[in-house]
């Protein structure tokens, strides 16, 4: 009979393979750690998928986002990857979890926002 920590690690191994599947280069120091295990995506990709969570409760909610707070939202996801990626600034694993919040929830809140009008058409 296995123990526990058996199924903790296969369940830890499965979601990194599925963290990488999305695309997440899941680099060490860029991620968030619980105890010993590595989480399966990134600080920045972490941020997104709860972004993109809630831009979904949002919409379920009928809460509806103006395109340039979500453009805004957007872009500042962009210029933390943007001023990181040229040295100009170093981002930490909060700015990347804040700005992957912020990136998700302005694109799914604009992809929403799209699909809303093509269905009334």
């Amino acid at each position: 009979m296995r123990n526990i920590w058996y199924y903790t690690r296969l369940l830890w191994v499965k979601s990194m393979r599925a963290g990488a599947a999305t695309g997440c280069h899941q680099l060490p120091e860029r991620s968030f750690f619980f105890r010993q295990y590595q989480f399966p995506v990134c600080a920045r990709c972490c941020g997104v998928l709860i972004g993109e969570s809630m831009a979904i409760a949002a919409a379920a909610k009928k809460c509806d986002v103006k395109p340039e707070i979500s453009l805004l939202a957007a872009e500042t996801m962009f210029l933390d990857w943007f001023l990181q990626h040229t040295g100009k600034l170093k981002s930490t694993n909060g700015r990347r979890l804040v700005s992957g919040i912020l990136g998700g929830f302005g694109c799914w809140s604009l992809e929403i926002a799209v699909l809303k009008r093509i269905l009334k058409k």
